[in-house]
């Protein structure tokens, strides 16, 4: 792009900023989301100059997990190097503050898209390399990396089929935005494709797989009196989906099937023995010692639990997902090599479910019917039931190691 042709981006782009300013602060008032505007302008702490820095940025709580841990292993790995973390939400700061705080030497806000505030933080923070996560991208920010010759990232790149239809449509756009970043490393190929349609180059855009799935499987030592009997664990269950779950697992007309429920907040728990009472069924408290020898359900109404329990089931229905909350990690229960089956509203996952499902390791329902019928063919058909266990062990296979990918990666890049 010429200068000219620079300098008019830069007033049509600040013009356009501040004449939607005041409707943007309005709505974040009102929706109480007003956080981080002097940070956001630019006016981030400028870092010691006598130790370069590697960037990441991560823009709500989904991709702070993300790259959690990622960036602690990026702190052993590359030791001399400060570490600054950015996000684009007050959920993600509060997310990254818990988890990275330890690891980071300074998390902070994104600065806004325009001139003044980008070139401000450059300037301040002075990155060595910066590594974005997801589909995070920020035209002037691009432009603001590549005239500091800082190169800039996507890593477990991926973009919705929703939102790669808008981008298509100025595809011309981001061909010219693409040409500022060094790399984009994508979680599938169908990813990979939809990057290189709307302008990135081929030969700059690479497979790396979801970090999210760098995790691995902890020997567990838990005994419910399980043996002998299949387990399903309902896990994360909210207000509604408790009824569900106990009514379905009522019907299920089979008689070694036990019921391991974990409501997702402690207060349900008097609700859930209600319900049970109700139906005429039994069950034990697990903080009161219960065992499935004496009971068929069993209240997980502990704390730090779940995700060890998981280990121990057959299959695992992930909660948050009958109702709009919009699911929990389905990962800690394939990690163990579990099914899991999951209500329609998965928004918090949609790419490890996305992952999951393509993979037959997990079922996504619609309604309480379906529930019972997935239940019912897992629990008779062995042979679904078996591959469904394998497509866990293999979608793990095929995407782990991206972690390790993005640090050999950060590490070319810091030494060019």
């Amino acid at each position: 792009m010429s200068n000219f042709g620079i300098k008019l981006f830069e007033i049509i782009d600040t013009a356009a900023f501040f004449a939607a300013l005041p409707f943007f602060y309005l709505e974040r008032v009102y929706h109480k989301k007003s956080f981080g505007w002097k940070e956001k302008f630019g006016g981030v702490e400028p870092l010691e100059t006598d130790k370069k820095t590697i960037m990441f940025h991560a823009c709500s709580v989904g991709e702070v997990t993300a790259i959690e841990n990622l960036v602690k292993q990026a702190r052993e790995r590359f030791a001399d190097y400060k570490i600054v973390v950015t996000t684009g939400t007050k959920t993600g700061q509060d997310i990254a503050h818990k988890k990275l705080g330890d690891f980071a030497d300074y998390i902070t806000y994104f600065p806004f898209d325009i001139p003044l505030a980008v070139n401000k933080f450059l300037d301040r923070i002075n990155p060595s390399v910066v590594i974005i996560a997801e589909t995070e991208i920020w035209p002037y920010f691009a432009y603001g990396c590549k005239s500091r010759n800082i190169p800039l990232c996507i890593i477990n790149g991926r973009i919705s089929d929703s939102t790669y239809n808008s981008y298509k449509l100025v595809a011309p756009f981001f061909k010219k935005v693409f040409e500022n970043f060094s790399a984009v490393y994508v979680q599938s190929e169908d990813d990979g494709r939809k990057y290189v349609s709307i302008g990135m180059r081929k030969d700059y855009t690479k497979f790396m797989g979801n970090l999210k799935f760098d995790i691995q499987a902890k020997p567990q030592e838990i005994d419910l009196g399980q043996n002998g009997f299949k387990v399903w664990l309902a896990g994360s269950t909210h207000c509604g989906e408790n009824k569900i779950i106990l009514e379905t697992y009522k019907n299920l007309n089979h008689p070694d099937l036990k019921l391991l429920i974990a409501p997702r907040h402690l207060e349900r728990v008097p609700e859930i023995e209600s319900l049970i009472k109700e139906m005429g069924m039994n069950y034990g408290l697990k903080s009161k010692g219960a065992k499935f020898t004496e009971n068929d359900i069993i209240i997980l109404d502990t704390l730090g639990e779940l995700g060890k329990m998981y280990s121990i089931c057959d299959i695992a229905f992930i909660g948050g997902s009958f109702v709009k909350v919009g699911g929990h990690n389905p990962l800690e229960a394939a990690i163990y090599d579990k099914p899991t089956i999951s209500g329609p509203h998965i928004h918090n996952f949609k790419d490890i479910y996305s992952i999951l499902t393509k993979g037959n390791a997990s079922v996504v329902i619609k309604s309480k019917e379906e529930l019972f019928t997935t239940m019912n063919e897992l629990l008779s058909d062995t042979t679904r039931y078996n591959n469904m266990v394998t497509a866990c062990k293999s979608v793990f296979d095929t995407q782990r190691g991206a972690t390790e990918f993005v640090l050999e990666r950060i590490s070319e890049l810091l030494n060019k």
